[in-house]
């Protein structure tokens, strides 16, 4: 039988492995369409996004960490055992994907373990419903949020660029793509690193190390966004490619437009404190941005084996993380 600091300590380094892969498979996210409009090498685009979802620790507040550390399950109820076995349902679930080259919801994973987990643990009483239906609502709004604003953002300034010569708005918009793709950056590691600061702050306070209120320690938003930074350093081509040259042909004026909106749509999530897939804004805004094109444009088959492999995170993650849940106890005691 493990101690519980031992415990609390290997939960720590699982949530970040966590971290790591998901900073790891939506580095696509950040990264996919600056690298294939061709503005920026890959090792280009990596270092400038891992820079400002480190950035994000500093600018955003911490509504996101909450709503996951506290809004989805009793926080009563939560063992180490519980999040630890959630974790673990999340990781195959990511890492599997990303060494296909799929572009999935690592948010989604993790929220999946999470609730499989607390259901095998304490019951479908532990599961704060209010906070459950709205992360699955956004499930469907996100990306359609995504596909919309881009759409409409980029019909827009197609308006007041389209007496401009091809050469001149090609150039254009490949400098104002990085202050884009920065912006996105920022917006997906503020996102995106909040889910691990929740889990470990849970995880922390479920052991008895944050007294009795719950909230995010300092060193806890630090290690989240240097962890995912590093994910992203060391990001997956294969989900890149996927992103950035598979569903729709991306120039920079279209790079600009996707990013600015996707990032629009994870930044007010991020303020509203409701965990969004950045996986699924980016697809959204990539297939409205082809869309302004015409209809064809879109790959729309390699789009439909995307939102299938979305449908199925939330389900497996929570199958998995629920079997877990059994393993794990019976190892820990």
């Amino acid at each position: 039988m493990l101690d519980p600091f031992t415990l609390v300590i290997i939960g720590i380094v699982i949530a970040l492995a966590f971290d790591f892969g998901n900073g790891f498979n939506d580095a696509a996210n950040a990264i996919s369409t600056i690298v294939a409009t061709g503005v920026l090498t890959l090792p280009q685009a990596v270092m400038l996004s891992a820079f400002f979802n480190f950035v994000a620790a500093f600018v955003f507040t911490t509504a996101v960490a909450t709503t996951i550390g506290s809004g989805m399950i009793q926080p009563e109820v939560v063992t180490p055992a519980m999040i630890i076995a959630g974790l673990i349902g999340a990781i195959i679930w990511v890492y599997g994907a990303s060494f296909l080259g799929i572009p999935v919801s690592a948010s989604h994973a993790l929220i999946g373990g999470y609730i499989g987990a607390a259901i095998s643990g304490a019951g479908f009483s532990s599961i704060i419903s209010d906070g459950i239906l709205l992360i699955l609502a956004f499930i469907f709004i996100a990306p359609v949020l995504g596909m919309i604003s881009a759409f409409l953002f980029s019909a827009l300034v197609y308006r007041i660029v389209r007496h401009s010569s091809p050469h001149s708005v090609n150039e254009h918009f490949k400098k104002l793509q990085l202050v884009s793709a920065s912006i996105y950056s920022l917006g997906h590691g503020t996102n995106d690193a909040q889910k691990t600061m929740g889990i470990i702050s849970i995880l922390l306070f479920s052991g008895g190390w944050l007294g009795e209120t719950f909230y995010v320690p300092f060193w806890v938003i630090i290690l989240s966004h240097t962890t995912i930074a590093l994910g992203t350093i060391a990001g997956g081509w294969k989900v890149i490619r996927t992103l950035g040259m598979r569903i729709t042909r991306l120039r920079p004026f279209h790079g600009f437009c996707a990013e600015t909106s996707g990032a629009g749509v994870i930044i007010g999530s991020t303020l509203l404190g409701i965990p969004v897939s950045t996986t699924h804004v980016i697809s959204g805004a990539i297939a409205g941005v082809g869309v302004t094109r015409r209809v064809s444009a879109v790959r729309w088959k390699l789009a439909l084996k995307i939102v299938m492999a979305w449908i199925l995170t939330l389900p497996v993650t929570a199958i998995v993380g629920g079997i877990a849940y059994f393993g794990v106890k019976a190892l820990v005691g």
